[in-house]
């Protein structure tokens, strides 16, 4: 764990402690950093999945009897 010290801004805090649903400014900040982490690898997900669809990946699911028995 690093020791950083950083003036921010009060209200974004606050905010963000509403959202997050937490109590403290550590437990803040690490959320806050977790939480853009974690949409940016869900965004790069779905750039590939989107991918897929325009390649026509999933057409074969179009029709059930191709995945159903």
């Amino acid at each position: 764990m690093s020791n950083l010290y950083v003036e921010v801004d009060d209200e974004a805090l606050a905010e963000a402690a509403e959202i997050l649903g937490t109590k403290t400014k550590k437990d803040t900040v690490n959320a806050a950093l977790l939480e853009v982490a974690q949409r940016h690898k869900r965004l790069r997900a779905l750039e590939q999945l989107t991918a897929m669809a325009e390649r026509g990946d999933f057409d074969i699911l179009m029709d059930k009897r191709n995945y159903r028995r």
